[in-house]
C-alpha cells in the first residue's frame, strides 16, 4: 500500500484553559487554504459555543474515528481531524485509519454565538490532554471557541512548536473521494425520535465482525416510529455494515434530539449486495454524521465511483471552470453552477466528482448539496496512483481496444481478449473483475478503456463536424 508522511506543524498544542468568564477552548490550525491563499496559521472563529458540553462530546467523537482502525484493530492510526470555515458553520471532518468510516461534525449557526465565521481548510490539534479535558467539559460551563492562533501567537514566535508525522496512505485519500461520490446517491431512509434513537443504537454491539456469522451483510428496516432488523435486503431497507463502527456515536447520544439514516434505493428481492449508509444524529445546532462503507473489511477507497469522471478530459477541462466559481459556499447548488458556467447540470455533477479526487468538494447529505473545501494535503496523487485508471490508459495507449462492430473488445496485458456489452449505457465485461462484483465497485479496466476510447472518437468526430480537423 503506497503511503507517505504528513508533516502537520501547529505553534503550540490545542489545549482547553481556564478564565474569569468560563473555559477557553482554543483548537491550533495547521497549513491551510484560505480565499486569499494558503496560510501557515489561519484562523476560523473566535466565539461562544451555544451547547458546550454536547459539542465538546461531539468533537470527541470525530476525534475518535480519526484515532481508530475498525478492521485490524491492532494497528494504530491517528489522523488529526480536518476543520472547514464555511462562512456561516464550521465542519470538522476525519476518516478512520482503515479507510471505512467518515465522520463529519457540522457546527451551525445555532451553535455558534459571538464572532463570525471565517472561510478555509486546514488540520486542528486534538490531543490526548485536550481529549481529556474535553471529557470533563460540565452543561453550565461557558466555553469560548478560538479556532486558529490567537492575537498573542498571531506577534510572536516564541512557545512550543508542535510538529507531528504521519503516515498518510493513498487509499485514505481515496476514500474522501470516493465517500462524496457514494453519499450523493443517498436519499433519507428513515428519521427515529430521540427515544427510539437511543433504544436502537445503544442495542447494537459495541465489539465484533464487520459480517454477520452467516457470512451476509445486515440490514435494518423502518416500522413504525423504529428500526427493526432483518435478514433480507426488502424495498426501503438500509445496510448496517459492521454495526460496531457506529461506536462513536454513543458519545452524543443522551443528547440527540434524532436519528437519520441515509441509503441507496433498494429494489428488493433479498439479493442486494452489501451497500454504505449514513447515519446522522441531530444535536441542537449540531449534526454529527458517521458515513459507513459497504463492509468493515472495505474501505471507501475501491469503490471506483471517481473514475469515470478521471478518465475524461471534458471532466478536466470543466473541473477547472468549476473550481474557479467555488467561493466556499456551505451548498453549492447545481443549478447555479450550471447557469453560471454554461455547462449542463450532468457535467456540473462530473466536474464536482473530479473535484473532489483533489478534496476540493464534500457532500452533505442532510442537505442534498456539495460544499466547498480543500484538504490540507497533496491529493492530487489520488488520480495518479489510482491503479485501475493507469491500466486502462496503459491499454488505450497500447491500441489494445478495438470497437469494430458488435461488443468492443480488449486484448489485456496477458493476450487475454474481453468483451465489453454496452446495455442500456451500463458497460458489462467478460472479466472476472466485473463476474466478481457486477459493477459494484465501479468499471472494471477494460470498460474504463472502452469509454475512454469512445470519448476520444466522439471528440474527435464533433472536432471534424466543426472543422477542427484538417
Amino acid at each position: 500500500m503506497t503511503r507517505s508522511l504528513q508533516a502537520v506543524t501547529y505553534r503550540r498544542p490545542s489545549a482547553l484553559e481556564s478564565a474569569a468568564d468560563g473555559r477557553r477552548l482554543g483548537l491550533e490550525t495547521s497549513r491551510g487554504a484560505t480565499p486569499t491563499g494558503a496560510e501557515d496559521h489561519p484562523r476560523f472563529f473566535a466565539g461562544f459555543l451555544t451547547s458546550p458540553q454536547i459539542s465538546a462530546a461531539a468533537l470527541l467523537a470525530v476525534a475518535d474515528v480519526a484515532a481508530a482502525r475498525y478492521y485490524q484493530p491492532q494497528l494504530r492510526a491517528s489522523l488529526d481531524p480536518v476543520v472547514t470555515g464555511n462562512g456561516d458553520r464550521l465542519r470538522f471532518e476525519s476518516f478512520s485509519g482503515c479507510g471505512g468510516v467518515y465522520a463529519r461534525l457540522d457546527v451551525l449557526t445555532p451553535g455558534l454565538d459571538g464572532g463570525e465565521v471565517g472561510h478555509g481548510t486546514t488540520n486542528v490539534d486534538v490531543n490526548n490532554p485536550l481529549r481529556e479535558a474535553l471529557s470533563r467539559i460540565g452543561t453550565d460551563d461557558p466555553l469560548h471557541l478560538r479556532v486558529g492562533p490567537d492575537e498573542l501567537a498571531v506577534t510572536t514566535l516564541d512557545g512550543p512548536v508542535v510538529e507531528k508525522k504521519v503516515p498518510l496512505p493513498d487509499r485514505w485519500l481515496r476514500g474522501f473521494a470516493e465517500a462524496q461520490v457514494v453519499a450523493a446517491g443517498f436519499d433519507l431512509r428513515a428519521e427515529l425520535p430521540a427515544d427510539e434513537a437511543v433504544r436502537f443504537l445503544r442495542g447494537l454491539p459495541r465489539a465484533g465482525g464487520g459480517r454477520r456469522a452467516s457470512g451476509g451483510p445486515r440490514w435494518v428496516v423502518p416500522v413504525g416510529r423504529g428500526l427493526r432488523p432483518t435478514t433480507r435486503a426488502v424495498p426501503g431497507a438500509v445496510c448496517l455494515p459492521g454495526p460496531e463502527r457506529l461506536a462513536a456515536l454513543q458519545r452524543v447520544l443522551r443528547h440527540a434530539t434524532a436519528l437519520r439514516v441515509y441509503g441507496p434505493a433498494v429494489d428488493g428481492g433479498g439479493t442486494a449486495a452489501a451497500a454504505a449508509a449514513a447515519w446522522e444524529v441531530v444535536l441542537p445546532g449540531m449534526r454529527l454524521t458517521l458515513t459507513l462503507s459497504p463492509d468493515a473489511a472495505r474501505g471507501f477507497s475501491g469503490e471506483g465511483g471517481v473514475l469515470d469522471a478521471l478518465a475524461t478530459e471534458e471532466a478536466a477541462g470543466d473541473a477547472e471552470l468549476i473550481a474557479v466559481l467555488l467561493a466556499w459556499e456551505p451548498r453549492i447548488e447545481v443549478a447555479d453552477l450550471a447557469a453560471a458556467s454554461g455547462l449542463t447540470p450532468e457535467r456540473v455533477r462530473a466536474a464536482l466528482v473530479r473535484l473532489g479526487t483533489s478534496g476540493r468538494v464534500g457532500y452533505d447529505t442532510a442537505e442534498a448539496a456539495y460544499f466547498h473545501r480543500e484538504l490540507p494535503y497533496d491529493a492530487e496523487r489520488v488520480e495518479r496512483h489510482n491503479p485501475r485508471l493507469r491500466s486502462a490508459r496503459a491499454l488505450v495507449a497500447a491500441g489494445a481496444v478495438s470497437l469494430d462492430g458488435g461488443p468492443a473488445t480488449v486484448t489485456a496485458e496477458d493476450g487475454h481478449v474481453h468483451r465489453v456489452r454496452d446495455e442500456a449505457g451500463v458497460l458489462s465485461c467478460s472479466c472476472l473483475w466485473w463476474a466478481k462484483y457486477r459493477g459494484g465497485r465501479g468499471p472494471c479496466k477494460h470498460a474504463l478503456a472502452v469509454r475512454m476510447v469512445r470519448r476520444g472518437a466522439a471528440v474527435g468526430q464533433d472536432m471534424a463536424i466543426g472543422g477542427g480537423v484538417r
